[in-house]
């Protein structure tokens, strides 16, 4: 267990330093050209696995259209995310037991073997369950790229790095839309799973090759049991968030039942990681004081940086009655605030080594722009939504990737995949809960107004283009009751950002080290 700093001499860097990472040797680094082109593949295997979850949803419809089952609609996308967020505190304890470059390459194989299987379903059912054996795969991808990134790289040289890995995330959100619609179009759904098989080939050959095998000096000890109970936990919480939509209602009594399995099994899962001489969560991670804040701050990135993209888009079209192709434009300054403070934090950290006010300055603005929103409407100027819409992403960018590379400071080496897995799980829990929260209060504000537009009896069905064929005195109506309602949203959005706010202001100012000491 870390100990914890008190002194403000400790906050210095030669303290920091102390922090990071002790009680391991850090392992041999390849040469840096190599370690470049080992990073170019990790992006690349990044860039398949998030852009197929992005091209899956828009391809949603047309599946739908072949297979039929549209009660299942939701699960397509459901069961990837509940499988994805399950397996990543196993894939984290996995590298941290057996060394990274096997895990990286078992979960790219399981989803090259996934996305085989999705391209060959036959019905619904069989592409949910082959979206769950997909899923088993990405989300060891999503997890393990980052630990990796830990071993090829010192702590302020990683935060360039992973600047990179962070735009390809954006990246592959901005264009996956498009790309799914597409290549649907062109050659039939199934080409969205195929073409990841020589992507996948190329990534897993490459990998196979150059990147280099460290053993960790330890026995391997699986945690069975809280490996299960770890999956349990984090799959009930993605399946209770997600229960507007499969169960029909958040307190439904199917969604309750999901959530106090869930309780049960933390209760358990605390209890059996206590005892377990390699646990999968250790909870000397949740006795140091800096990661549970990283990890809060992780949470809140999620729910505002993930969990608010769809809402943006649905707010520019039905509240402030854009077509989907303007409201499309005003995401070319979210998606390039974002790469431009990725980016740019990314090199400051690097010559700095200071972390918090990246975090502190990402939080603030996320506050003050989601109150700009809250106040927007129809006679918004076009410049002025499109200044906010660069702040906010802007903000989203510096702030992005603090809890990793914070996390991974403050962890002991050993433990180093287990405490970045954490990370992307909290920012994966927090865009879950956020987005059934903002759903609760969109559905509950329109709710309140059901009746009120001539010809319409259920508001939040209404797509695009049955909103644009209503009378002008209709759409004008319906834009002010998608306003009073998104409203609230932003208004909660901005509380989720000042929790974050309040968690990063708390966060010691510890630097990160130039190197790792040896030993």
């Amino acid at each position: 267990m870390n100990k914890h700093l008190t002194e403000p001499a400790e906050l210095e860097a030669g303290a920091a330093a102390s922090t990071a990472l002790p009680h391991t040797t850090p392992p041999e680094r390849p040469p840096h050209p190599r370690r470049i082109i080992i990073f170019l593949f990790l992006l690349m295997g990044v860039f398949m696995a998030t852009l197929d979850n992005q091209i899956v949803a828009t391809a949603l419809p047309t599946i739908v259209g072949e297979f039929g089952q549209i009660e299942r609609f939701g699960w397509v996308a459901s069961a990837y995310l509940l499988a994805s967020s399950a397996v990543m505190p196993v894939y984290g304890k996995l590298g941290d037991l057996f060394g990274r470059k096997y895990v990286m390459l078992a979960a790219i194989s399981i989803f090259i073997i996934g996305s085989l299987t999705c391209a060959l379903a036959v019905s619904m059912n069989t592409l949910i369950a082959a979206r769950v054996l997909q899923a088993l795969g990405g989300g060891g991808i999503m997890v393990t790229i980052f630990s990796i990134n830990a071993d090829l790289f010192a702590p302020r040289e990683r935060a360039r790095y992973q600047s990179y890995s962070s735009l390809v995330l954006m990246l592959s959100g901005a264009i996956g839309p498009v790309l799914g619609g597409t290549m649907s179009d062109l050659f039939g759904w199934r080409s969205i799973f195929f073409i990841n098989l020589p992507v996948g080939i190329i990534v897993l050959t490459a990998l196979a090759v150059m990147l280099p095998y460290t053993r960790p000096n330890r026995k391997p000890r699986i945690d069975y049991p809280g490996a299960i109970l770890a999956a349990m936990v984090t799959g009930s919480i993605v399946l209770w968030a997600d229960g507007s939509e499969l169960f029909g209602g958040l307190l439904s009594p199917t969604a309750l039942a999901v959530l106090g399995t869930g309780l049960l099994a933390l209760v358990a899962l605390i209890q059996v990681e206590r005892r377990a001489p390699e646990p999968v969560l250790p909870l000397s991670l949740f006795r140091n004081r800096q990661i549970c804040l990283l990890l809060t701050i992780s949470a809140a990135s999620g729910a505002i940086g993930i969990g608010l993209v769809t809402y943006y888009a649905l707010y520019l079209q039905s509240g402030l009655g854009l077509s989907p192709s303007a409201a499309g434009v005003f995401f070319i300054p979210l998606t390039a605030g974002i790469a431009i403070g990725s980016l740019s934090a990314g090199r400051l950290m690097s010559v700095s080594g200071n972390y918090k006010i990246f975090s502190v300055l990402s939080t603030l603005t996320g506050v003050t722009m989601l109150l700009a929103f809250s106040f927007t409407g129809t006679n918004t100027p076009t410049m002025l939504l499109g200044l906010i819409m660069l702040a906010q992403g802007i903000g989203v960018g510096i702030g992005q990737q603090v809890p990793v590379l914070g996390v991974q400071n403050a962890a002991d080496r050993r433990d180093v995949g287990a405490a970045t897995g954490s990370v992307t799980l909290t920012r994966i829990g927090g865009a879950s809960i956020g987005i059934s929260i903002y759903g609760a209060i969109l559905s509950s504000g329109l709710g309140r107004h059901m009746g009120e537009v001539p010809g319409v009896e259920h508001l939040e069905k209404l797509s695009p283009a049955q909103t644009a064929a209503l009378p002008e005195t209709a759409r004008h109506l319906l834009g002010g009751i998608y306003q009073s309602a998104f409203h609230p949203l932003f208004l909660t959005a901005a509380l989720i950002a000042a929790l974050g706010l309040v968690a990063a202001l708390s966060l010691r100012s510890i630097r990160l080290p130039v190197g790792e000491e040896k030993g």
